[in-house]
């Protein structure tokens, strides 16, 4: 009698799974204009998502500021259940203290899959309606640096 081999389940967590992580990892903390973070964790994902990004992009959009917010280690990136891709997604879009924002760009670029995880980021971070409950001083310092980054990042004709 032959055995019909089943397939066996991904060693991956799933994007449920994945979600329901970065969830936890941000529990309690809150953006700017004092909004559950999790809401920018998940349009992020929507963006990459309606962008036609792949599964490893949006496990990436669920996980972008979990390393660059101390919210996960880089040890627990290491060792994840994560393909590479994912891994190598998150790593290229956690900012680096003291790093100029030139080198940033740059790896983000060089990183494939990085830039539409970046670009749906910077989409939900410039929203005008997420800018507009901020002060005056800050909604101007935000918008200049969002600018710069999407021109570094050859995305300054595409707007949001």
């Amino acid at each position: 009698m032959t055995e019909t081999p089943r397939s066996s389940p991904s060693p991956y967590l799933s994007l449920a799974e994945v979600e329901a992580v970065a969830r936890a990892a941000h529990d309690g903390q809150t953006d700017k204009a004092g909004r559950p973070y999790a809401e920018h964790l998940a349009a992020v994902a929507d963006g990459v998502r309606t962008r036609g990004g792949d599964t490893a992009q949006i496990a990436a959009a669920w996980l972008h500021d979990a390393v660059e917010d101390d919210r996960l280690s880089r040890e627990w990136l290491a060792w994840a259940a994560l393909s590479e891709r994912t891994k190598d997604i998150v790593r290229a879009v956690t900012k680096r203290a003291g790093e100029p924002p030139e080198a940033y760009a740059a790896r983000i670029l060089a990183t494939p899959g990085a830039l539409l995880v970046k670009e749906a980021d910077l989409a939900h971070n410039a929203d005008p309606a997420r800018l507009a409950v901020l002060d005056g001083p800050t909604r101007t310092r935000l918008t200049e640096k969002y600018a710069r980054m999407r021109a570094l990042l050859g995305l300054a004709g595409n707007r949001p």
